[in-house]
């Protein structure tokens, strides 16, 4: 072994004066130096640039995690919602109905009254079932304008009803949780 280990010592000596001696084998040398300090920076840059692909990846991927998030809660509104438009063509003719009951408990022919009854009531019941519901407003209650429209202010008949609602001249209903009509009331003022 120390024989091997001579030989090397030899080659080793042999190798440094021949780059000593010889100016070409002196650069290459150098250049070999370089080529591994270009390696360490080359090296980081790829890092650097695989880190920030890593964050444009990880960025991208949130984004449209978020997308779909997004899309996915508007489509289950406009489910939710889809009807709308049927809905309030059909409210003016439960207003109908509201007022033909009216006038058919004056009349006398009772069957009559209690046939549209019924088929108010399964109106009524379908349109509820589809997501339809009335807003409950009655005499007295606070007027909130996010909710009523005012269409008149009259002075109130006595101090309590001061900025209350009178009277109710349409009803308001709501789909699911947005207010397809609101109701009309008279304001005590």
């Amino acid at each position: 072994m120390s024989k091997k280990s001579k030989v090397e010592e030899m080659e080793g000596e042999l190798n440094d004066s021949q780059i000593a001696e010889n100016p070409e084998l002196n650069e290459e040398h150098k250049e070999s130096d370089n080529t591994a300090e270009t390696s360490m920076t080359v090296e980081d840059q790829l890092k650097e640039e695989l880190a920030k692909e890593k964050d444009k990846f990880l960025r991208l991927f949130a984004e449209f995690e978020n997308f779909k998030k997004r899309t996915s809660k508007e489509r289950m509104d406009l489910f939710k919602t889809a009807g709308q438009e049927v809905m309030v063509s059909l409210l003016p003719i439960l207003d109908d109905f509201d007022r033909a009951l009216k006038e058919l408990s004056k009349s006398e022919d009772k069957e009559m009254f209690k046939g549209v009854e019924l088929i108010n009531t399964k109106f009524k019941e379908t349109l509820k079932s589809k997501g339809l519901e009335q807003i409950e407003v009655g005499e007295g209650d606070v007027f909130d304008a996010e909710v009523h429209d005012a269409i008149t202010q009259i002075p109130a008949p006595n101090k309590k009803l001061k900025g209350k609602i009178i009277d109710v001249v349409e009803k308001g209903f709501k789909l699911g949780e947005r207010i397809i009509r609101h109701p009309k009331v008279v304001v005590g003022n």
